[in-house]
């Protein structure tokens, strides 16, 4: 009854990743639920995994996991915390296994068979965890533990309150009626979530644009060609060229495309994401999920889901959150501004003979740029190989962290294009590291990490297995894959996860890794993006593909100066959606029409026209295709507020970002500690002091009075 088995819908987190509410399911027959064998520990048999299996494989895991426990709930010993919180924690093994298996192919090998799968099964999978959390005998067991916690360890204080709390936020302490109305919605909001999920999906799917002449390419860098050729052979259209509508393949078509009649083709595809009006459309579901959020929330004794979602958050309050979104917005609209008069005055010049619009920004910005900076990034995408990146990575994480990385070749994945390290430290086996790069039909978009295993070592050592999965365009055959400098750092963001969950060195599985609060979850990751501009990256691993010579130190110096360019795009585009999401929960129980609201509210707030939300109301995965970041996207500027106050730290240690004694004190009080201190608790700890939001400021640009 670990984390992954039983908490989808109460709201919980499974690692760090944002996989549909399906993915955090529990199993069946044959390999799925069989435990793992081999070497490390085991290892998920993703050689022998069959789609139809799915079903059966996740009503016996369920099965199981009810009688396990019954087993523990029915005890007519005494409660204590090894017979019911030990116990807990020993149960939900087959849940773990099938939940990982179903999770890969969920958000990586989607089918039409699988989906069929997962439209059936997530309400019962809700039901089955509505049914564990609603145990009113089991959570009498828990509770009397809980209260008696004074005498347990640390650790084992915290494991109890945690699912003390679990149960309490997912209605233990209710009347029969409304435990039964929280399952209802519960189940009605797991549908949903996969309704949702899946539509996305479709139009990420079927809405390629394919570009059949030269003048079509006009302004695309060869890489960017080679990928979209790649790309349409990919879906039997070869010899011409695909635009997917995904992130990874409009940005840099947005970017480059001089033709600007196919750039606003390519944004509006993009931008209109689950919001066509069609059988595909998200709108009815929004209207849904949101209306159900808020009637559980009041159920669960809270005025919005916002209030209910952030009371165990780092900010605790939707209030604080806003407040820090709100002290930031100004300044990033003002940037907005300036950048674009910057833009129209080139646009003028070129006598181009149109006002910027939303498919011009990262167009012009480009020539702002260069016009500024003389940088152009088609100068720095040649030196960003992706597996030179990710060897400068696996060099970095060894300097801060002691860990050596080993690729092998001898255990089954899901894909061909999956590759596997060994990870050690001083020696030791540490975990396994998997490593999913390229996009494909079926994989829904953007980049994640997920645990496959978390670590343990209450009974035995267990040591973690964890993935990073991107959407990066295949090249041609023997050619190396580059990628840009946003994406570069988006690779070594979503590292961060990972080395996060190789770090853990807790008791219980519950309380490792990742398994922390949504708006904590991302500081480990955010500051793991600070090793990528280091001179020791760069200089080592930034090479030329056809030359080998590293990146110029020029072009360095260049890249820090403009490190502050486009970050009222960039601060606006997430903080408008993260705002967004935060005023829609905390709208209350009233009928809301999403583009209507979302339309109406950034205008309030003042939104430039120029640019719209990173991901549109009617596209938002992570709030609308699982409770995940519902009420909670802005955990990425509070987790960056953290983060750079941390690298500010750094670099002002004798060390720098390789400062040993500062890298020590990250790992002892943050990167290996999990959930089993508050994280409150543990940022004093580290840092000696609440946060400072000065370095976050001073690091995009902004007035910090």
């Amino acid at each position: 009854m670990k984390r992954r088995t039983f908490l989808a819908a109460s709201g919980a987190t499974i690692a760090a990743s944002t996989l549909p509410a399906a993915a955090f399911a529990q199993g069946s027959t044959g390999a799925i639920t069989a435990a793992w064998t081999g070497p490390y520990g085991g290892v998920p048999a993703f050689d022998k995994i069959a789609v139809a299996d799915f079903k059966p494989a996740l009503e016996l895991a369920m099965k199981t996991e009810r009688a396990e426990i019954d087993a523990i709930a029915d005890s007519k010993a005494p409660p204590t915390f090894e017979n019911t919180i030990a116990a807990l924690e020993r149960s939900g093994d087959m849940g773990d296994r099938v939940g990982t298996f179903y999770g890969v192919w969920s958000g990586t090998l989607s089918t039409p068979e699988l989906r069929a799968i997962e439209k059936e099964m997530s309400p019962r999978l809700s039901a089955h965890s509505d049914e564990t959390l609603q145990n009113e005998k089991l959570f009498k067991r828990i509770e009397a533990v809980y209260e008696a916690r004074a005498k347990l360890t640390p650790e084992q204080q915290r494991l109890s309150w945690l699912y003390w709390n679990r149960f309490v936020r997912a209605g233990a302490r209710l009347s029969p009626a409304d435990k039964k109305r929280v399952a209802e919605i519960n189940q009605e909001l797991a549908g949903l979530f996969t309704s949702f999920t899946q539509n996305l999906l479709a139009d990420e799917t079927d809405y390629v644009l394919y570009l059949r002449t030269e003048s079509e390419l006009a302004g695309l860098p060869d890489d960017v060609r080679a990928a979209a050729a790649a790309g349409a052979k990919d879906r039997g259209h070869e010899g011409e060229w695909a635009i997917l509508n995904t992130r990874s393949s409009m940005d840099p078509f947005l970017t480059y495309s001089t033709r600007r009649d196919l750039r606003e083709k390519v944004w509006r595809t993009y931008y209109s994401r689950g919001d066509n009006g069609d059988a595909k459309d998200n709108n009815a579901n929004i209207k849904k999920i949101l209306k159900l959020r808020v009637e559980r929330a009041k159920l669960l004794g809270h005025p919005t889901h916002a209030h209910w979602r952030l009371e165990n958050a780092m900010a605790k309050t939707p209030e604080a959150a806003m407040a820090l979104m709100l002290r930031v917005w100004p300044s990033a609209i003002a940037r907005v501004k300036e950048e674009v008069a910057e833009m129209q005055a080139i646009a003028d010049r070129e006598k181009a003979g149109h006002r910027i619009e939303p498919w011009d920004y990262r167009f012009y910005a480009e020539k702002v740029r260069a016009d500024r900076y003389d940088l152009d990034m088609n100068a720095v995408k040649p030196y960003m190989q992706l597996e030179k990146l990710r060897e400068g990575m696996f060099w970095a994480a060894g300097q801060v962290y002691g860990f050596q990385f080993e690729q092998i070749s001898n255990l089954p994945v899901a894909h061909p294009d999956i590759r596997v390290w060994e990870v050690k430290r001083d020696g030791k086996h540490q975990g396994l590291w998997y490593f999913d790069p390229y996009a494909r039909a079926g994989k829904r978009s953007g980049a994640w990490m997920n645990a496959y295993r978390d670590q343990e070592k209450f009974d035995k050592p267990v040591t973690t297995i964890v993935s990073n999965n991107s959407n990066f365009v295949k090249g041609a055959p023997g050619e190396p894959v580059l990628i840009s400098w946003d994406d570069a750092e988006t690779m070594f963001h979503e590292f961060g996860h990972a080395i996060h969950g190789l770090n853990s060195d807790v008791a219980y599985p519950s309380l490792s890794g990742t398994a922390v609060a949504r708006d904590y979850v991302e500081f480990p990751s955010q500051i793991n993006e600070h090793w990528l501009p280091t001179p020791q990256v760069l200089n080592t691993y930034a090479l030329h593909h056809k030359t080998g010579k590293p990146i110029p130190a020029e072009l360095v110096e260049k890249l820090e100066k403009a490190s502050t360019f486009r970050q009222g795009f960039e601060v606006t585009e997430y903080l408008s959606s993260a705002i967004i999401d935060m005023k829609l929960h905390l709208a209350g129980d009233v009928d809301i029409d999403p583009d209507a609201f979302e339309r109406e509210e950034l205008a309030k707030l003042g939104m430039p026209s120029e640019l719209v939300m990173r991901h549109r109301t009617p596209q938002f995965q992570h709030v609308f295709a699982s409770d995940g970041y519902s009420a909670g996207y802005y955990s990425y500027l509070w987790s960056e507020t953290l983060a750079l106050d941390v690298v500010d730290a750094f670099k002002r240690s004798p060390g720098g970002m390789y400062d040993k004694p500062m890298a020590a004190k990250l790992r002892a009080n943050v990167m290996s500690i999990g959930n089993s201190v508050d994280p409150e608790i543990a940022y004093r700890k580290l840092m000696g002091r609440d946060v400072d939001v000065k370095p976050y400021l001073r690091n995009k640009g902004f007035p910090t009075a």
